[in-house]
């Protein structure tokens, strides 16, 4: 599918809670789970720096996504950022992140998807799951493109993409390659957009 090029319009909504079945709910990120997510990036080290480049592993760990998550929760309640915690609904448990940003690399993308689930829940569903039910939230305002971006040297990662590319009927987008520096090492990382709106789901 090919779409124009949109004016990239912002629907401004506060990020919300969001119920994705029994077994994950995706929360608001906010600083009462501070501990709880450090410990999660810690165990999925050094992996997770794929999802968080901007961290640099020669400070302190803890400082770094203390300042993430609160200028998230800050600019989550005025609609300008999304990201929410990926939590086990019985125990609270912290099973990673997924948001969306205004850092795009294509001329078309209004927002760019990022994710990551700690080590020792991986290969469960709950990237799929997760990204399913943020897109379809958010969706729900307006019509507009979200761009997804992966390392095609990270196998489940890509396939991760692909198979989320195809379900939401998406498409590859070369021109939004980048190069994309993570611990240090500038990585070339592939681009595809998805349309999402009121009136699109996935198949």
């Amino acid at each position: 599918m090919r779409w124009p090029s949109p004016p990239k319009i912002m629907h401004r909504r506060a990020t919300s809670s969001i119920r994705v079945d029994e077994g994950l709910v995706l929360r608001p990120a906010s600083k009462s789970h501070i501990t709880e997510i450090v410990e999660a990036f810690e165990e999925t080290w050094p992996d997770v720096i794929r999802a968080m480049p901007w961290i640099n592993p020669d400070n302190e760990i803890k400082p770094q996504i203390e300042d993430f998550i609160g200028d998230t929760e800050r600019k989550g309640r005025t609609g300008l950022l999304h990201h929410w915690i990926m939590i086990r609904p019985w125990d609270g448990y912290v099973i990673g992140l997924i948001g969306f940003d205004r850092v795009t690399r294509s001329d078309r993308a209004t927002w760019n998807l990022g994710y990551w689930v700690r080590s020792s829940e991986q290969r469960h569903g709950y990237a799929r799951r997760s990204i399913d039910a943020a897109l379809g939230w958010l969706g729900q305002v307006g019509e507009l493109i979200v761009e997804v971006k992966v390392d095609p040297n990270n196998a489940p990662g890509s396939k991760t993409v692909v198979r989320t590319v195809r379900k939401w009927k998406g498409e590859r987008y070369v021109s939004g390659d980048s190069a994309i520096t993570v611990a240090g090492v500038r990585t070339i990382h592939e681009c595809h957009l998805i349309e999402v709106g009121p009136n699109t789901s996935p198949v």
